[in-house]
Order: structure tokens, then C-alpha cells, then sequence
């Protein structure tokens, strides 16, 4: 039953990676350094969703 109310990780870290892309595209006329940074730091979290898929699909 706890189980039920459980926070999917992938979806936190989707919110999370949109959030990052938004900013980044904010900053891009802004700073480019942090925008770039931003956007390493998406692609980071991409990469842990991309993860956490296959090895929910295995």
C-alpha cells in the first residue's frame, strides 16, 4: 500500500531535465557559458533517465 503513493524517479528527473532546458535556453541570450553549462548538465540527467529505462526494460 506505501508503495502506491512511491515517486517515480524517471518522471522527477524528466521534470527535472525540462527545467534545465528551459533555463538554459533563457540564459542562452543572456550568458552562453551558463547556458552551455546548463545544458551539459541536461544531457547529464538524460543520460541517468536514459538508464533508469533500460534497466526498468531488463
Amino acid at each position: 500500500m506505501l508503495g502506491l503513493f512511491k515517486k517515480d524517479p524517471v518522471k522527477k528527473l524528466q521534470q527535472q531535465h525540462a527545467k534545465l532546458l528551459a533555463e538554459a535556453h533563457r540564459m542562452s541570450t543572456v550568458d552562453r557559458t551558463k547556458s552551455d553549462a546548463l545544458m551539459a548538465q541536461a544531457a547529464e540527467v538524460e543520460d541517468e533517465i536514459a538508464k533508469l529505462m533500460s534497466d526498468a526494460g531488463n
